[in-house]
């Protein structure tokens, strides 16, 4: 398996991307929409953010899952007992977010949220018939207006050498939604996994864009679209005493879209929810 930049400015880009997305479960991207500026400019106030006390502020609402969550109580992926070492801050545009903040994460949950929009629609329009059959409604319209979009603001902190044995930044797990899109981050670290026990280290030159199917679009499409196995592993040498910031957008149906005869979108997230230990 191999991940390929696709120029979003090429004619057949949005046939080459869907054909990656169904071939692996991962697309990356080039030249696309949203600003490298605006990313750099994220990273560094959140990193500043992150390292203040000022966080705790905002501790995350069990009930509506907004806010900032630590590394005490971050997720631990399905089928590991160590929490990931990782903490993270929940932005939704209905959600609570430092004043100084909030204009940045309001531009930018839009920009990210209207090409989440755009590539979801590719993915609609190269689906073979037998799988948009499959589709309860049209895919475009599961997410519209969606207030379940989330744009999760994670920081992984430098290693210190007190984390418990074999936790890792991100363990191996699947995204819960329809499409992820995720600048690249700060860091290396995100790895794809392959055939057997491989594992592909997913590009990460400053500047692309990288696009992975969850669960919800597997299970609408009957498994033609894979929600593939993807980790951050630790660094190692010097890079350990450095941070990561990434960015990823998780682009959610509405909560009572049908994507399969077993599942709403709101009863498949709240299973995967208790799964992770944060519902």
């Amino acid at each position: 398996m191999e991940l390929v930049a696709i120029d979003y400015r090429d004619p057949d880009a949005d046939k080459k991307f869907v054909e990656s997305l169904h071939q692996t479960g991962f697309g990356v991207l080039k030249n696309h929409p949203i600003e490298q500026q605006m990313v750099s400019q994220i990273y560094k106030d959140w990193q500043a953010f992150f390292n203040s006390e000022e966080k705790h502020n905002f501790a995350y609402d069990k009930a509506t899952h907004d806010g900032f969550f630590s590394t005490q109580v971050s997720e631990t992926a399905k089928g590991f007992k160590k929490k990931d070492i990782k903490e993270y801050f929940h932005y939704y545009p209905w959600g609570r977010c430092p004043e100084a903040l909030k204009q940045q994460a309001v531009d930018y949950y839009k920009a990210a949220t209207d090409l989440a929009s755009e590539l979801l629609s590719w993915v609609e329009k190269y689906s073979p018939e037998t799988v948009s059959a499959l589709y309860s409604q049209s895919l475009s319209s599961m997410a519209e207006n969606s207030e379940q979009t989330l744009l999760r603001i994670l920081h992984y902190p430098p290693l210190t050498g007190s984390e418990e044995p074999d936790a890792i930044r991100a363990a191996a797990h699947e995204d819960i939604n329809l499409l992820t899109i995720l600048p690249a981050a700060n860091e290396p670290g995100l790895q794809v996994k392959g055939t057997g026990d491989s594992w592909i280290d997913v590009p990460c030159d400053f500047g692309n864009l990288i696009v992975n199917i969850g669960d919800m679009l597997q299970e609408a499409s009957g498994g033609y679209f894979p929600s593939t196995t993807h980790r951050v592993i630790n660094p190692e040498g010097s890079d350990q005493s450095k941070s990561r910031i990434s960015l990823p957008l998780f682009l959610h149906p509405n909560p009572q879209v049908v994507l399969s005869e077993r599942h709403t979108a709101k009863s498949y997230l709240q299973e995967r929810l208790r799964e992770l230990g944060v519902a």
